[in-house]
């Protein structure tokens, strides 16, 4: 806070002596040298005056260098370089401090006048053009745009000349002074005035045989009388005075000595009242204003008119009354956040908005709610990241009286960023989820430097992750930074307290990963330990979880297939969900009535059967064992065997992604063999799932490591393939299955072997009406029942029995009910 005492003080004593020194006295050296009859003393005196001023500009620009915010010096400094002539010292000394601070309109004017006096051409024009536009950029003053106006009248030659680009030139600029200033109740007549009398001289060019032009012109100026007459400005009576008076010149029937509103127009005349309707309801309070002379009053003053505006609504009034106070109290944050405050309501996105915070965070940098406003009306009005980084860059420069607004404006800004991320399709202009991380650690480190009270730092970051515990960026913030500060017993209770959360995208397993690379950095072999038994099976569940939600992209080309399958035949339910939902006694009695219902679809069950006992064996592999039939289709066409070790498998694949596109993605990795994109049997697109097969183990590890990178906007899955190990886990859930079904057909036949000739006959008569284009028939007159998920031996998809292929097993034909047992328990 003393920073910003200082600087009030100072730009409130900067103001005053500006106000009290004359405007019009030009620099040294433009003015006429003396004539050269001063005494010795004189010359004496004047030796000894340089020496001290030279003392005071090295004392100044000491100062300057080691404290470059000093208002004050700043001040000090422009004037005795003024004093001295020293046109590009005071030229760079007036850069410096409008870098960082505004300038009041004085120290504008005298700026602009000494760049006139000193310079001329086109190229001198435009770079005082360029000042007065920053001056008035600044602070509200109609003395300055006044003295704008006058220049570019007096010094742009298109202007100048009345042509018809240097006249447009010169209108927009009226129009953006009466904008700006016009409707000043007590000084905005100036620029109305100009703005006449700018018009009337482009009427007194006009040749007197061109009445056209000239009675156009004439309608311009009667517009302006008719607009200034409508506004509630001082000496209004005077102006209408004025307008009589132009309109007796133009030849019109207005007579000058009439009474006050005699032969105006009606429109003219209400105007007119209502102005001064307007100006007399006002009067009181500009009065009020203009006596108080104690800051603190006049200002009180200012805000009773605010609420005098605010009541009628008009934000064009609101505006500029803010305007004019905040001219003359330039660093009152009150004034400023009040202001903002409306101007947000009002204009919300509108350019005039930014503009507002960027001044107001130059007059009162000390005021962190300004900060937080600004960077919230930049996400409003979709500013630029670049715009967003320097406007919150800058803020961590300010002093603040509390920790707490630097913690709401870090908040600000990793809330916009999150906002913005989530808001875009794909990762653009570098815009990631580590500018948040890097945020959170700045957070940290701030809060070290600001004071070393770690109760206090901790504090701080707890509540933040009360308000933003779902983002990893917190935690990996929390966490680095008691790393920085050497707290490794901390940093390992945080890992402890949120591996098992769920964070956006892979966040849950950069957590985990991240565990196990600071124990082996800073843990004992235990604490190493500890953090893999508590991260594999996180790691385990995470992975299966992914695995799953890829595989839901493979549903709806599964789902459609088995549609078109089932539209040349009836749909009937398939009798293995009854099977498993009735009792063993039950099951028993009612197989043979089920084994009727199931021929038409035992043609299709063996192959279902299969893929779901491999889904329930390993569900890891889910997503990659679905692509395995069609490679099995494939495999002739394949470059590499399909159980190479040397092949990877990748999910999650855009639908547009083509060949070209996986070796160009995996081309820094090289060693690139066969690309296989899984495309559906019937659509003939892309399934979202691709095998790619590479030369050697070195080149697929690398390829591995390139998982959830992006391609095509989607986060890939690369996973080393390993059919082998899938199959044998398949085939371990069917031979578990095979015999609960063994376990099942003993119990039923125990529970109900009296029934077992009427079943046998059943059986047989079924098996005599089969007709002969199924795929499955029954053989025997004792088999009355066979497992719906089991081939009996000898059965082919044929309906034909094969050739035996061991001397071993010379009869596989089915067997009698006792004898199928034996050798189902066999296996």
């Amino acid at each position: 806070m003393a920073d910003s005492e200082t600087l009030v003080a100072a730009q409130t004593s900067g103001a005053e002596e500006d106000a009290n020194r004359n405007e019009d006295q030009p620099m040294p050296d433009a003015q006429n040298p003396t004539d050269g009859s001063d005494s010795e003393s004189d010359s004496d005196s004047d030796s000894e005056d340089e020496a001290q001023v030279k003392e005071q500009i090295e004392a100044l620009e000491t100062a300057l260098y080691n404290n470059p915010s000093d208002y004050d010096s700043h001040v000090q400094y422009i004037r005795i370089l003024r004093k001295q002539g020293d046109l590009e010292k005071l030229r760079q000394a007036r850069e410096a401090m409008s870098l960082l601070f505004p300038l009041t309109p004085d120290m504008w004017q005298e700026w602009a006048k000494d760049e006139t006096t000193v310079s001329s051409g086109v190229e001198a024009f435009h770079a005082v053009e360029r000042l007065y536009e920053r001056g008035v950029s600044d602070y509200l003053s109609v003395a300055l745009w006044c003295d704008y106006l006058n220049f570019v009248q007096e010094y742009d030659p298109s202007v100048r000349e009345c042509s018809a680009a240097g006249i447009s030139k010169a209108r927009n600029l009226f129009e953006r002074a009466l904008t700006a200033a016009g409707l000043h109740v007590t000084e905005g007549r100036r620029i109305w005035e100009l703005y006449r009398e700018f018009e009337q001289a482009i009427f007194l060019t006009i040749g007197e045989n061109d009445s056209g032009a000239k009675e156009k012109q004439t309608q311009r100026i009667r517009n302006l009388f008719h607009r200034q007459l409508s506004v509630p400005l001082a000496d209004l009576k005077s102006t209408l005075l004025a307008y009589k008076a132009s309109e007796a010149d133009h030849e019109s029937s207005i007579d000058v000595n009439s009474e006050e509103l005699e032969g105006l127009s009606s429109h003219v005349v209400s105007g007119y009242q209502k102005a001064l309707e307007m100006l007399n309801a006002r009067s009181h309070l500009e009065e009020q204003i203009s006596k108080k002379e104690i800051d603190s009053e006049k200002l009180e003053e200012f805000m009773t008119y605010l609420k005098f505006e605010h009541s009628f609504g008009d934000p064009a009034r609101i505006q500029i009354l803010y305007e004019r106070a905040i001219a003359q109290f330039p660093v009152s944050s009150e004034l400023w956040l009040e202001y903002t405050k409306y101007l947000d309501k009002t204009f919300k996105t509108a350019r005039i908005v930014r503009d507002a915070y960027y001044r107001a965070t130059r007059n009162c940098p000390w005021v962190g709610e300004l900060w937080l406003r600004y960077l919230l009306s930049l996400e409003r009005s979709h500013g630029s990241e670049e715009e967003l980084s320097t406007v919150f860059e800058k803020s961590l420069l300010c002093t603040f009286s509390s920790f707490d607004e630097y913690l709401n404006i870090f908040l600000a800004r990793v809330d916009g960023l999150r906002r913005r991320i989530s808001a875009s399709a794909q990762v653009e202009d570098g815009l990631s989820y580590a500018a948040i991380r890097d945020i959170f650690q700045l957070l940290g480190s701030f809060r070290v430097k600001l004071g070393k009270d770690l109760v206090a730092a901790r504090g701080v970051w707890e509540s933040l992750l009360k308000i933003s515990g779902s983002m990893l960026e917190a935690w990996q913030g929390y966490i680095a930074w008691e790393i920085e500060m050497g707290h490794i017993n901390e940093a390992r209770s945080l890992y402890k307290r949120c591996y098992s959360k769920r964070f956006p995208g892979t966040g849950s397993e950069d957590i985990c990963h991240s565990w196990m690379r600071f124990e082996r950095e800073y843990g004992s072999l235990e604490d190493f330990d500890t953090a893999v038994h508590k991260v594999t099976p996180r790691l385990q569940e995470l992975q299966l979880f992914r695995l799953q939600q890829e595989s839901k992209d493979i549903g709806p080309a599964i789902n459609e297939r088995e549609s078109s399958r089932k539209t040349t035949r009836e749909k009937r339910k398939p009798p293995s969900s009854s099977i498993h939902e009735q009792s063993p006694a039950k099951r028993s009695k009612n197989m043979a009535q089920d084994l009727k219902k199931t021929k038409e679809n035992d043609k299709y069950q063996p192959r279902h059967a299969a893929e779901a006992s491999e889904a329930a064996a390993l569900d890891v592999n889910k997503a990659e064992s679905a692509g395995l039939q069609e490679s099995k289709d494939k495999s002739s066409k394949r470059s590499v065997p399909f159980d190479d070790q040397c092949t990877a498998f990748v999910s999650n694949l855009s639908l547009q992604a083509t060949d070209d596109d996986l070796r160009n993605f995996f081309a820094d990795v090289g060693g690139v063999v066969a690309v296989r994109i899984l495309k559906d049997k019937f659509t003939k697109k892309s399934r979202g799932l691709a095998y790619v097969d590479f030369s050697d183990d070195g080149h697929l590890a690398a390829a591995v490591e390139k998982n959830k990178q992006i391609l095509l906007g989607k986060r890939l899955s690369i996973l080393k393939s390993d059919p082998q190990g899938r199959k044998k886990a398949a085939g371990r859930g069917t031979r578990s299955e095979h015999g609960n079904a063994g376990k099942r057909i003993n119990n039923a036949g125990k529970t109900d072997s009296q029934e077992t000739s009427k079943r046998q006959n059943e059986s047989q008569a079924q098996s005599s009406r089969s007709r002969h284009d199924e795929d499955v028939q029954l053989k025997g007159t004792n088999t009355f029942a066979v497992p719906r998920n089991v081939k009996p031996l000898g059965w082919s998809s044929r309906g034909k029995p094969q050739p035996d292929q061991d001397e071993e097993h010379e009869d596989e034909t089915p067997k009698s009910n006792d004898e199928f047992r034996k050798m189902f328990l066999k296996t």
